[in-house]
């Protein structure tokens, strides 16, 4: 059913949601995961790949301690780290790779928020084919 998961990731509690459904979800699926973070902070959209910082290094041993936890259990995971705006890099990825679904949590905003600010899933979900799973972060 589903070979890769895209879980993407943006380093809140929020994620723990969407962490603990792919874990089961891959077990059942036998699928493997691709772990992304956009790295976006200022050193990340100035020199992308190049940006040395505090935050791309915790950005980097965030990514490769939940991938710790999904290999714990069994769960092929690779992990990778993009730098800029998160939904327009999330989108990227997907085009230039392939992926059977791509999972994310949400902050659970109400409209007028997501109206005025607007919000990653929804920018993703729009410029994409792929399915989408969204679990409202608890």
């Amino acid at each position: 059913m589903y070979k890769k998961i895209l879980v993407t990731l943006d380093s809140t509690p929020t994620d723990r949601t969407i962490i603990e459904y792919v874990k089961q979800l891959a077990k059942i699926a036998n699928s493997s995961v691709v772990l992304l973070h956009v790295a976006d902070g200022w050193a990340a959209r100035y020199f992308g790949p190049d940006a040395v910082s505090p935050e791309v290094d915790e950005d980097k041993a965030y990514l490769e301690n939940i991938k710790a936890e999904f290999l714990l259990d069994n769960i092929q995971a690779e992990t990778e780290l993009a730098y800029g705006e998160p939904a327009d890099e999330i989108v990227k990825w997907v085009q230039r790779e392939n992926c059977d679904l791509i999972a994310m949590s949400t902050h659970g905003h109400r409209f007028l928020s997501d109206l005025f600010l607007g919000t990653t899933a929804t920018k993703v979900r729009h410029n994409i084919s792929v399915p989408i799973l969204l679990l409202k972060a608890k």
